[in-house]
């Protein structure tokens, strides 16, 4: 099982001119998390929706979870070979991207579907986890998570889920 390229990532901004200029270009490993079935980098977050887009502060360099309470967190997450992560929810909107490999979506009631590189998902804050079938190749996928409000059920608030 090899590794899957570093992510590259490139930051705009703007001089004190006002015009356009690269403020960053670097590149980043993922590294393994501590339930051993996934590598994360994070690549940015902000804390604060709508964002402000004068805040100086390197968005990977800020202290997240899975989630930013009231913000935005985007990571590639590598999922490893024949690993599935916890059954989790959050409350948040998370965009998720598969870039490369496949990856199975199962719900808390055992309903799946299987994920290709360029299909996305919108996940709205159910409870849910996430499988790699290969046993030998990695699946890359970019999620986007935003603070969302938590799914209510007969008036009361679905609690969040983070085995």
């Amino acid at each position: 099982m090899s590794k899957l390229p570093s992510v590259r990532r490139i930051v705009t901004g703007h001089n004190a001119q006002g015009k356009a200029v690269f403020i960053n270009d670097a590149a980043f490993e993922t590294q393994l998390i501590p339930s051993g079935d996934a590598e994360f980098t994070l690549l940015w977050t902000a804390p604060d929706l709508p964002v402000d887009n004068n805040d100086p502060v390197d968005g990977r360099e800020r202290e997240a979870g899975l989630t930013l309470n009231g913000g935005s967190v985007m990571r590639v997450v590598d999922m490893l070979p024949g690993e599935s992560s916890p059954m989790h929810r959050t409350n948040s909107l998370d965009y998720g991207i598969v870039l490369s490999g496949e990856l199975e979506l199962e719900l808390d009631d055992g309903e799946k579907t299987l994920l290709h590189a360029g299909d996305i998902v919108v996940q709205r804050g159910t409870m849910h986890l996430w499988r790699n079938p290969s046993a030998t190749e990695r699946c890359r996928i970019v999620f986007i998570l935003t603070e969302a409000t938590a799914v209510e059920v007969d008036g009361k608030p679905l609690p969040e889920l983070h085995p």
